[in-house]
C-alpha cells in the first residue's frame, strides 16, 4: 500500500464522521466551536495537533502528481499552515473562526465539504 493510499484511508473516514456528526448536530458543534475558540490553550493545542499531522504527511508524501493524490499533499500543506496560524496568530484564529462559523448556513457548507472530501478520499483509496 502506497503512502497516499494509506493516508487517504486514514482521513476519508475520518472526514465522514466530521460531517455527519456535524450535519446531524450542528448546534452542538457550534457549541464547540464557539467554546474552542473563546480558550487560548485549546487554540494552542488545536494547532498543534493540526500541525503534528500535517508534518507527518508531508514528510511521507508531498508530491505534486495531476490525479487524485494531490489532494493528500494539499490536506498536509493546509493542516500546516492551519497548525502554525493557531500557534503564531492564536487571536486570528478566533476572529476567523467567529466570522466563519457564526451561522448554520456556513457550519453546515463547511459539513457538506468535509463529507465529500472524506467520501471521496475514501472512495479512492479503498476501490484499489
Amino acid at each position: 500500500m502506497t503512502a497516499p493510499v494509506f493516508i487517504a484511508r486514514l482521513l476519508g473516514p475520518l472526514f465522514i464522521a466530521i460531517g455527519a456528526g456535524i450535519l446531524l448536530n450542528p448546534t452542538v458543534y457550534a457549541a464547540i466551536v464557539a467554546e474552542a475558540t473563546h480558550s487560548p490553550t485549546m487554540v494552542y493545542f488545536s494547532g498543534l495537533m493540526s500541525l503534528l499531522p500535517g508534518l507527518a504527511i508531508l514528510n511521507v508524501y508531498r508530491a505534486w502528481t495531476a490525479d487524485w493524490r494531490i489532494v493528500v499533499t494539499i490536506l498536509g500543506w493546509l493542516l500546516v499552515i492551519g497548525g502554525v496560524v493557531r500557534i503564531v496568530l492564536p487571536q486570528t484564529t478566533e476572529t476567523l473562526a467567529i466570522s466563519i462559523y457564526s451561522t448554520s448556513a456556513s457550519l453546515t457548507i463547511a459539513a457538506v465539504i468535509v463529507l465529500v472530501l472524506g467520501a471521496f478520499l475514501s472512495f479512492v483509496s479503498y476501490r484499489q
